[in-house]
């Protein structure tokens, strides 16, 4: 029995830490991620509009339909598609994957802080479907002002 317990007794810290490196995101996962943007206009998809995707961690473009690898956050993902006199302005909260469990359970909240700073804990959908309008101008949009670009562009 006490020979049982001794080989035993070693193996439970190397399963508590597998299981706290498992429950952060930032360990486990990408703080990248590939999102397909999509295009439609009175209910059929358009190609060939430029889009501009941005958070507060850098600025993408892509032509779309297209894939862009953007980098994850947990502020919303701005959309903003042109081409012409179509036009399309949007913003995409990111959601919070299955790391948050694990993070309350395993590391108390500390991998919760952790996966916010970096945004690895959040997920954006897969496929972004931006309806388009019909307008001309920034003023006939109502888009916000530019925002200044971040620093580090990715």
């Amino acid at each position: 029995m006490l020979s049982r317990l001794r080989r035993t007794v070693p193996a439970v810290p190397v399963v508590l830490a597998a299981a706290v490196l498992a429950a952060c995101a930032t360990l486990t996962e990408s703080t990248e991620q590939a999102v397909t943007v999509q295009t439609v206009l009175d209910h059929q998809q358009v190609s060939g509009i430029g889009c501009v995707l941005s958070n507060d961690m850098g600025r993408w473009f892509v032509m779309s339909p297209g894939r862009a690898t953007v980098r994850k956050s947990v502020q919303p993902l701005v959309v903003d598609c042109r081409k012409d006199d179509v036009w399309a302005y949007d913003q995409v909260d990111p959601k919070q994957n299955a790391s948050r469990w694990g993070n309350i359970i395993f590391t108390l909240g500390a991998g919760q802080y952790v996966d916010k700073q970096t945004g690895a804990g959040f997920d954006l959908p897969p496929t972004l479907t931006v309806i388009l309008q019909r307008g001309e101008g920034a003023a006939a949009r109502g888009a916000p002002p530019q925002q200044p670009m971040p620093s580090a562009i990715y």
